[in-house]
């Protein structure tokens, strides 16, 4: 289980003494803590790995936005910082489909729900993330089925 991984990594970052590699994860088992605490009062009953995989999209989303303003204001050693952390994060995911497996995953449901049409884009959409969730960056994918459906 990746909850078990990220645990077996800051044990290891702490014996090593990895200070920025130990703060990385301690914030993504913070953050994991957090999402464990609002699924406590919610009704959604989520899979474990599954939990973890979209505490650690979140975060990378939110690093790579951080990166793209600390740089575009000039503060690079903030966009270092954010890099690190992002790298640590990225460890954990699932590899990423490429744009061409993607853009396959996504004709293949197309084709197999029959859309044509934007119309047609919830159900795309919800196929996609139910099939290729843990290895898509679902913004990224809303472009892409927006423009095979238009």
């Amino acid at each position: 289980m990746l909850r078990d991984d990220i645990k077996a990594a800051t044990i290891t970052a702490m014996k090593a003494g990895e200070k920025e590699r130990i703060a990385a994860l301690r914030l993504i088992g913070a953050k994991i803590k957090d999402r464990d605490i609002e699924l406590r009062t919610s009704s959604k009953d989520m899979a474990d790995d599954h939990l973890v995989i979209e505490v650690l999209q979140k975060m990378a989303k939110q690093r790579r936005e951080s990166i793209q303003m600390f740089e575009d204001g000039g503060r690079q050693e903030l966009a270092d910082k954010e890099k690190g952390e992002l790298a640590v994060i990225e460890e954990f995911l699932p590899q990423q489909m490429s744009e061409a497996e993607t853009t396959a995953a996504i004709e293949a449901i197309k084709a197999e729900l029959g859309a044509s049409s934007l119309k047609d884009m919830g159900p795309v959409m919800a196929a996609l993330k139910e099939r290729h969730g843990a290895q898509l960056d679902m913004s990224k994918a809303s472009g892409m089925v927006k423009a095979a459906l238009s």
